[in-house]
């Protein structure tokens, strides 16, 4: 059975028969059935029925299907409703607006709006640069997408992506205080998105790129990051990258070996894999090649599109040719951005001694990681449920504050580098092992650590 998680958790209402030993025989009933009860509460109890409220999270919707039906099955028990858990999350939104001054008097609104608010706007006027300390535009981030790629969901269009973008918004304010707003564009053109984006950056002191499908997003990225002079940053491509190579760097300090040393296959040619393969080989990489679709991406393949072309001009010194399990032939890292089961765990027992696997597709990674940890010295998934989660979360939030901090018009690589040496740092010495090469997100000196590399002021 596989694990279950909160993100498939349901709350089941039952009416029973007044007696007490009805909610025994539910709870074994969903743990025989693979699921696992997280709560249990009577809500009412009379002289003809109890109401208890189940709540038990499963492994995916089906599951949950499974586990309401073997409910249901159960003499004297009624399932009156369901709810999903994730779904009443979501009613009405993640996020809001709320004002940091008091609005009680008529003085509070003369100063926060008219007439007092028309001195501040000349103010500006007068000083431009004024703009980031007068108003929001100091701590707002702009999380713009096209609904072209979002999770592993594919092109689901701009509504269906809102609740991904108020998500990453609501991740901004509690990891880094920073007000981010969603921005979900009704266009795919490249010229149109750009041009949507330099119209609304004067609000804005950065602008974050979320699931915009590749080859686009690199248009899109270039030229915004050409024509305007705030940060922009593309989280699919550039925080996946910080992550990866923290984690990579941690990795390697388990199994003694050094990045210059070592060969690396990523599989997934998108725009997370040429972010990771670019600050791999920024970061001290020699041997990385690329497996996609066409196999094993090679300079001297003239089939490739061109930005497959361009990846395999940078990489692969070897020139290997052929399908995924041929290039990991002796290869010590291998890292997936890619599809659900392209890697087979046996291919892993013909890498390098100590090989360390990154499976990071979502939600369905590369490679179960229990079994791939049956080969590998060192397993990581882009899961939750699973030790060594590579997330993002580690890395846009203490970003931005940085760039924020910092009041930066751009960000480079070295900003990149330095936040992921940030991140490894995190972990000390003694935490470090091979089911802990990355911090949680939740440990509150990460954001602080990352913010302090990107802006260069030493921490607080």
């Amino acid at each position: 059975m596989s694990a279950t998680t909160s993100s498939y958790s349901i709350t089941m209402r039952l009416y029973t028969a007044p007696d007490h030993g009805v909610v025994g025989t539910v709870a074994t009933c969903i743990a025989a059935c693979g699921g696992i009860v997280t709560a249990i509460d009577v809500t009412e109890s009379r002289h003809d029925r109890l109401v208890v409220d189940v709540t038990c999270s499963a492994t995916d919707s089906d599951h949950s299907q499974e586990l309401v039906k073997a409910v249901e099955a159960i003499e004297g028990v009624v399932v009156h409703k369901v709810s999903d858990r994730t779904f009443l999350l979501h009613l009405g939104g993640k996020i809001e607006v709320r004002s940091k001054v008091p609005l009680r008097t008529r003085d509070d609104l003369s100063m926060a709006y008219t007439p007092g608010v028309g001195r501040v706007s000349m103010a500006i006027h007068e000083n431009p640069e004024d703009v980031v300390n007068l108003t929001i535009k100091g701590n707002a981030v702009a999380v713009v997408t096209d609904g072209s790629a979002v999770l592993g969901l594919g092109n689901i269009g701009p509504g269906a992506a809102l609740p991904v973008m108020e998500g990453k918004a609501a991740l901004f304010k509690r990891f880094a205080n920073i007000d981010a707003w969603p921005i979900c564009l009704a266009s795919q053109d490249v010229d149109e998105i750009v041009r949507a984006v330099e119209m609304i950056a004067p609000g804005f002191g950065g602008i974050n790129l979320e699931d915009i499908a590749a080859p686009r997003c690199f248009e899109i990225e270039r030229r915004l990051r050409a024509s305007l002079d705030i940060p922009v940053f593309h989280d699919d491509q550039h925080g996946t990258a910080i992550v990866v190579l923290a984690a990579l760097t941690n990795a390697l300090r388990v199994v003694g070996k050094n990045i210059g040393d070592i060969r690396i296959v990523v599989a997934g040619a998108g725009a997370a894999g040429s972010a990771i393969v670019t600050l791999l080989l920024a970061g001290g990489a020699g041997d990385v090649t690329v497996w996609d679709r066409e196999g094993l991406l090679s300079r001297d393949d003239a089939t490739l599109p061109p930005a497959k072309a361009e990846l395999a001009a940078r990489t692969n010194p070897q020139r290997l040719r052929g399908d995924l399990q041929s290039g990991l032939n002796g290869a010590d890292v291998f890292i997936g951005v890619s599809g659900p089961g392209v890697l087979k765990a046996e291919w892993i027992a013909d890498m390098a001694p100590d090989a360390v696997v990154f499976a990071l597709a979502n939600p369905d990674p590369e490679i179960d990681p229990v079994e791939a940890s049956k080969y590998a010295a060192v397993v990581a998934s882009g899961r939750s449920d699973y030790p060594n989660q590579i997330n993002n979360v580690l890395a846009f939030p203490g970003v931005f504050r940085g760039l924020l901090d910092a009041r930066a018009s751009e960000i480079t690589t070295d900003m990149l580098i330095a936040a992921a040496a940030a991140i490894a740092h995190t972990v000390k010495d003694e935490e470090l092992n091979q089911s802990f090469i990355i911090p949680s997100v939740f440990n509150p000196e990460v954001p602080k650590a990352v913010a302090a590399a990107i802006s260069g002021r030493p921490l607080a």
